[in-house]
């Protein structure tokens, strides 16, 4: 009997039926009546949502496209810049940033803990940065960076602007713009807002849309914001063809979010974190990030001795789970596994089934029950 595949990778995640239903509907013009009305609300639900009195883009592209698109309307050639960096998609702003031509200093962690607070107001202190750009979730290493105590010490600095990459955070970790700080938050869709992939969401907040003003003409087209800006406030007009489809899968996304509630979305994540987390230890697995600073979203997981990572993968796959394999230094040594968006009880329980009948295959003998009693316990408390 083949087995459907559950995808539990950090991204794309699943994806629930009526999300899906809106990718399938008949195409409409950009310009209909009814889809511009679409847009709009999108817009505006997730300026409420995220709690902004600036602008939210989305535009076709990935998060790598908002990430460039974060940067590049805050900040000129030869600007100092800081990356806080606590894993692979941390450096990833570093090249990003060199390529404009700033100037970047880089504020790393080992990989599995965070730069300390402390150290950042330290190092903003010795110049004048324009921009700080943190990655909330860095999926390389699971952890999750204090975002609030490190947008308390950012707004000390007027001239430093914070950029936070939330493509595996938001929708799952709190981000609220203006109060936490914050003024770029760039993401994805495919994450913990549970549509396909192809969106790229920007929320720039009233200081960072204050900073594009100021830089005059950018060398950057697709990504202005300033292009951008009276298509996102009257849809109907045209920049770029939006991807009409994609827009109604993410309506349909914030339709659910607001049923949940964002604070109640936020507690679930952390709830089915802890318990998935809990019964992967129950099965004699360990963690990389440093417990205080887990990420909900997802978990990297090292092997015990004795497990070959193509081998484990395999098997899992056939058990009907698909994980990611690690990156950097943890390649071989690790498998990610993300939970998050709109999974629910029984994504839960399959894949930890999952993950002990393959071990069992392995020839590790006694975790049949083990991690799925530990899970049906963790949330049920």
């Amino acid at each position: 009997m083949k087995n459907r595949k559950l995808v539990m990778i950090p991204g794309p995640t699943p994806v629930v039926r009526s999300i899906q239903d809106q990718m399938g509907r008949e195409t409409v013009a950009f310009g209909d009546p009814d889809f511009v009305k679409d847009f709009k609300e999108v817009i505006g639900d997730l300026k409420d949502i995220f709690k902004t009195e600036g602008e939210a883009f989305v535009v076709a592209g990935t998060g790598t496209l908002a990430m460039e698109m974060g940067i590049a309307n805050i900040t000129k050639e030869s600007y100092d810049v800081l990356v806080v960096s606590h894993g692979f998609f941390g450096d990833r702003y570093v090249e990003l940033c060199q390529r404009k031509g700033l100037k970047v200093d880089v504020l790393k962690s080992e990989w599995g803990t965070i730069v300390p607070v402390e150290e950042i107001e330290k190092k903003l202190k010795e110049k004048n940065y324009k921009a700080i750009t943190v990655t909330h979730v860095d999926t390389s290493t699971g952890i999750c960076a204090p975002l609030a105590e490190i947008g308390e010490v950012v707004k000390k600095f007027e001239d430093t602007l914070l950029v936070v990459d939330g493509v595996c955070a938001t929708a799952a970790e709190p981000e609220y713009l203006d109060e936490m700080g914050i003024d770029v938050l760039i993401t994805g869709s495919q994450k913990a807002f549970g549509v396909a992939p192809g969106l790229a969401i920007v929320l720039a907040g009233p200081k960072a849309l204050e900073r594009r003003k100021s830089l005059g003409t950018i060398r950057d087209y697709y990504i202005d914001f300033e292009k951008w800006i009276p298509i996102m406030r009257d849809p109907a007009k045209y920049f770029g063809t939006p991807p009409v489809n994609l827009i109604w899968a993410l309506k349909e996304s914030l339709r659910i979010m607001k049923e949940e509630g964002i604070e109640n979305r936020y507690k679930r994540h952390i709830r089915v974190a802890r318990a998935m987390q809990a019964a992967l230890e129950e099965l004699g697995f360990t963690l990389l990030a440093e417990r205080e600073h887990r990420a909900v979203t997802l978990s990297n997981v090292l092997y015990m001795d004795g497990i070959e990572d193509g081998e484990f993968r395999k098997v899992l796959a056939e058990e009907g789970v698909v994980v990611a394999g690690g990156l950097g230094a943890y390649a071989g040594k690790m498998f990610r596994l993300g939970h998050m968006g709109n999974i629910d009880f029984h994504d839960l329980v399959s894949t930890i089934s999952a993950i002990e009948r393959t071990l069992y295959r392995l020839g590790i003998k006694d975790v049949l029950g083990k991690g799925v009693g530990k899970l049906t316990e963790e949330l049920l408390k």
